[in-house]
C-alpha cells in the first residue's frame, strides 16, 4: 500500500450522497425515540459479526465488482464508510452523590431518553493497482470498546444528571484485489469487499434467544465504499460501452451497488452503496437540510415537523442531536425556502436555460423555437388561442368559466374513492384547461374549504370533467 492522499475535491460531490446513505432512516419523523417507527432501526447496509450473521441469516460482507480502464501508474484510492452504534443510557443525580438509570430526564426544552445514536467512521486506504495486480491488497481495522460519560446540568450549572455511552468493539477488513480482462482496451475487474470480523459470539446455546440489539452495537451499519481512481475511469454498471457488456454483467455485487459518482461528465469515482442509486446521483438543491427520512416528502416533512407540540418537540431534542437540528430547521424555515420545496420541472431547464439551447450542430435555436419561462406555453396572438385563465365553455347550455359557480357531481367514472366526499358540494372554477387529445378540464376550488387560498397561490386545484359537474348562478 502506498500513502498517497487523495485531494479532498475528487470526492467531495460524491461524499454528499454518500452522506445521505449513511444517515438514510437514522431517525424517522416524528424524530422521537418513542415512535413506533424508531423501534427498529439500522435497516441498510448493516453487516453483522459472522457468527450473529450464520444463525440469523444476516449478511457479514459486501462485494463490489466493477470495471476500470487505469492508464499508467494508477492508483485506487478507498474509502469505507460506516456507523459505529453507540448505547446512550440516561441517568439521574441522587442527593447521595450517585446516579441512577431512568427511562426519562426532563429538562426545559428537552426530553432526554436512552438511544442508540450512531458515529461515523473510516477506513481509508490508497493502492497503486499494479499491487492489486500481483494479488490481494488486506488492510484490517479495529475500533475499541469505550465508555464515556457526559454531565448533564440545569440552568444554574448544578448537575441535574449524566448521559453514560458505550461501545462495542469492532473488527472488520478491506480487501482488493484486481484482474486483467481480455478484452480489446486495456480494462481490469477491480473486487473490494468490507467484512465484519469480529469474533462476538453469544453464549453456547443462547445464539437463537440472543436479542438483534446486542448486535448492533458490534456491526457496521449503513456501510458503503468510496472508490477513485487518479488515473483513468470506471465502466458504469448500467450503462456500458458495447464491448465492456459482457464483463459487466458478469461482475459479481453482493449486498451493495457500485454507481458513477462525483460531477457530471466525469468516471473517475465511484459510490458503492447498499441503496440502489443511478449514475451520478446527486442532493436536490431545493433541499434545505437533511431530515433522514427519504420515504417521506421533504416539503411533507418540513410542515409537519413544524406542527408538532412543544412537548413533542421536547421529545425530539432530547432524543439525538441530529432530531434537534431538523426540529430547528423546520421551526426557522423562511417562506421562500419552503416554497422551493414544492417541486421542481429539471426536464424542461435544457429547454428553458438559455446557456444550454442548442441543436446538434452547437448552433443556438430560433427564439420562437423555444418556451421561455417570461411567456406563457400558450400564443395569445393566435386565432386559437387557449387561455385558461379566460376561457369559457358550455356545461348543460350554460357558459362555465373561471369564477363560475358549480356543483361537483363526480363518481361517474369511479377513479378516486375520495370523490365521494365531493358529491353535492359547490366549488368555483379557477380555470379551463385543454389536454394534447383535446380533452376539458375544470381546475376548482371548494366552497367553505379553509384553505383555497393556499390553493390558489400554489396552484393546487382539483380536477373534473365538464359532464361531472352542474353550473349554478354565477357569484
Amino acid at each position: 500500500m502506498t500513502t498517497t492522499t487523495l485531494p479532498a475535491s475528487r470526492f467531495a460531490a460524491a461524499r454528499q450522497v454518500a452522506d445521505a446513505v449513511l444517515f438514510e432512516g437514522y431517525v424517522l419523523y416524528p424524530y422521537r425515540a418513542s415512535a413506533a417507527k424508531n423501534r427498529l432501526r439500522w435497516q441498510f447496509g448493516v453487516l453483522v459479526p459472522p457468527a450473529w450473521g450464520n444463525a440469523h441469516g444476516e449478511h457479514c460482507f459486501q462485494r463490489t465488482e466493477l470495471v476500470m480502464e487505469p492508464r499508467g501508474d494508477a492508483t485506487v484510492h478507498v474509502e469505507a464508510r460506516f456507523l459505529h452504534a453507540q448505547r446512550r443510557t440516561v441517568e439521574e443525580a441522587r442527593g447521595d452523590g450517585t446516579f441512577a438509570a431512568v427511562a426519562e430526564l426532563h429538562l426545559p426544552d428537552r426530553v432526554l431518553v436512552p438511544w442508540d445514536e450512531g458515529t461515523e467512521e473510516r477506513v481509508e486506504m490508497s493502492v497503486r493497482v499494479a499491487e492489486l495486480e500481483a494479488g490481494e491488497v488486506c488492510l484490517p481495522f479495529a475500533r475499541p470498546a469505550r465508555e464515556e460519560t457526559e454531565p448533564v446540568l440545569d440552568a444554574a450549572g448544578r448537575s441535574v444528571g449524566r448521559l453514560v455511552r458505550r461501545t462495542e468493539r469492532i473488527d472488520g477488513v478491506v480487501r482488493l484485489r484486481a484482474e486483467e480482462l481480455a478484452l480489446p482496451y486495456r480494462a481490469l475487474k477491480l473486487t473490494a469487499v468490507v467484512e465484519n470480523t469480529g469474533d462476538w459470539d453469544p453464549e453456547a446455546g443462547a445464539a437463537d434467544g440472543a436479542d438483534r440489539e446486542e448486535a448492533i452495537p458490534r456491526s457496521l451499519v449503513a456501510a458503503h465504499l468510496l472508490l477513485c481512481l487518479d488515473a483513468g475511469s470506471f465502466l458504469s454498471m448500467t450503462d456500458p460501452p458495447e464491448w465492456a457488456k459482457g464483463v459487466v454483467a458478469a461482475c459479481a455485487n453482493e449486498h451493495t451497488w457500485p454507481v458513477l459518482a462525483g460531477e457530471n461528465g466525469r468516471a473517475d469515482v465511484v459510490l458503492s452503496s447498499p441503496i440502489i442509486l443511478e449514475d451520478h446521483p446527486a442532493i436536490a438543491p431545493e433541499s434545505a437540510g437533511a431530515m433522514y427520512d427519504a420515504t417521506e416528502i421533504d416539503e411533507i416533512l418540513a410542515l409537519r415537523t413544524a406542527a408538532l407540540t412543544d412537548q413533542e418537540k421536547r421529545e425530539a431534542r432530547g432524543t439525538d442531536p441530529r432530531a434537534a437540528a431538523v426540529i430547528d430547521l423546520a421551526d426557522s424555515m423562511p417562506p421562500e425556502v419552503l416554497e422551493r420545496l414544492h417541486g421542481a420541472v429539471r426536464a424542461l431547464r435544457e429547454i428553458t436555460d438559455p446557456a444550454r439551447r442548442t441543436d446538434p450542430d452547437g448552433e443556438p435555436p430560433q427564439p420562437d423555437a423555444v418556451f421561455r419561462q417570461d411567456t406563457p406555453w400558450w400564443d395569445p396572438a393566435h386565432d386559437d388561442t387557449a387561455d385558461p385563465l379566460r376561457d369559457r365553455i358550455l356545461v348543460d347550455g350554460t357558459p362555465v368559466g373561471p369564477g363560475s359557480r358549480v356543483l361537483l357531481r363526480p363518481g361517474l367514472r369511479r377513479t378516486d374513492a375520495q370523490d365521494l366526499f365531493l358529491q353535492g358540494r359547490s366549488a368555483r372554477v379557477e380555470a379551463v384547461l385543454h389536454d394534447v387529445d383535446g380533452g376539458v378540464h375544470l381546475a376548482v376550488t371548494v366552497e367553505g374549504d379553509p384553505g383555497a387560498d393556499i390553493r390558489r397561490e400554489q396552484g393546487r386545484f382539483l380536477y373534473f370533467q365538464p359532464d361531472e359537474v352542474t353550473p349554478l348562478e354565477d357569484a
